[in-house]
C-alpha cells in the first residue's frame, strides 16, 4: 500500500506547526504527499519557514494564527476553506509549572484549555466532514507525563491525561466509519520546552542514552497517518527511548 494519499484526502492540519514536534510533523505530512494547513500561535516567522519547508516537498501549505486559549475557528475557518481535511494533529500544548498548593486557577484553566479543550472543539469541527467522507486520521500528542504524572505538572500532566481518555472514547465513536483516533505520547524530546530545564538527570534514566529529536515523534504521527496504519485504532503509542519500559 501507499501512503500517497486520493485527491478527497489531501489535506492536513497541524496546530503548534510553527518549530519543534509540530514543525517535524507538518514536514512529514507533506513528504507523505498531503498538503498542510501550519497552525500557529505567535511565532509568524516559524510558521513561514515550515510553509516553505512543506512547499520544497511539493504540495501546498498555508500558515493560519490561531489562539487556542479562545477561540479554534480560524483553524476551523480554513479546514472549511479547503474542503476539510483528512489528517488532523492536535499538538499545540503549553506548559505553566508548579506545585498545586501555589497554583492559581487561571494557571490550571489555561493549560487545559490548550491542551486538551481546543483539542476536543477541533476534533469536533473536523469530523463532520470525516465522517461525510467515511476517512480520517486525528492524532493526539499526549504525554509520558500524562501517563505517568510529574511533579510541579499538575496541570500539564490532567490535560495530557485527559487526551488519553479524549483519544480512546472518540475512537470507539468513529472507527467504524474508516476513521482513527490515536495518540503519541513523547517522552523527553529535544525541543525548545527542554532547552529551558537541566536534562542531566533526564538522561541517567533514559536507557537510550539519549532526549529524542522531533523528527523520531514525527516519523510516529505520520505512521499513524498512513494507510499502513488503518487497523491501528485507540492506541497510545509511547516514543520514550524506554523511559518508562
Amino acid at each position: 500500500m501507499t501512503d500517497q494519499p486520493t485527491d478527497d484526502r489531501t489535506w492536513a492540519l497541524v496546530t503548534g506547526a510553527s518549530k519543534g514536534i509540530g514543525a517535524a510533523t507538518a514536514v512529514a505530512l507533506a513528504r507523505q504527499g498531503r498538503n498542510v494547513l501550519v497552525g500557529f500561535g505567535g511565532d509568524a516567522d516559524g510558521a513561514a519557514a515550515v510553509v516553505a519547508a512543506c512547499e520544497d516537498a511539493g504540495v501546498a501549505a498555508r500558515a493560519v494564527r490561531a489562539d487556542l486559549s479562545t477561540s479554534v475557528e480560524p483553524l476551523a475557518e480554513a479546514a472549511e476553506d479547503v474542503g476539510g481535511v483528512a489528517v488532523l494533529v492536535n499538538n499545540a500544548g503549553i506548559t505553566a509549572d508548579g506545585l498545586v498548593f501555589g497554583m492559581d486557577d487561571d494557571a490550571f484553566a489555561r493549560v487545559l484549555d490548550v491542551n486538551l479543550t481546543a483539542s476536543f472543539r477541533l476534533s469536533r469541527a473536523v469530523l463532520r466532514r470525516m465522517l461525510r467522507a467515511r476517512f480520517g486520521r486525528i492524532v493526539n500528542v499526549t504525554s509520558v507525563v500524562g501517563l505517568h504524572g510529574n511533579a510541579g505538572q499538575a496541570n500539564y500532566a490532567a490535560s495530557k491525561a485527559g487526551l488519553v481518555g479524549l483519544t480512546k472514547s472518540l475512537a470507539r465513536e468513529v472507527g467504524k466509519r474508516n476513521i482513527t483516533v490515536n495518540a503519541v505520547a513523547p517522552g523527553f524530546i529535544s525541543t525548545a520546552m527542554t532547552d529551558e530545564v537541566d536534562t542531566a538527570d533526564m538522561l541517567d534514566r533514559i536507557p537510550a542514552g539519549r532526549l529524542g529529536e522531533a523528527e523520531e515523534i514525527a516519523a510516529a504521527i505520520a505512521f499513524l497517518c498512513s494507510d499502513e496504519a488503518a487497523y491501528v485504532n485507540g492506541t497510545v503509542l509511547q516514543v520514550d527511548g524506554g523511559l518508562f519500559a
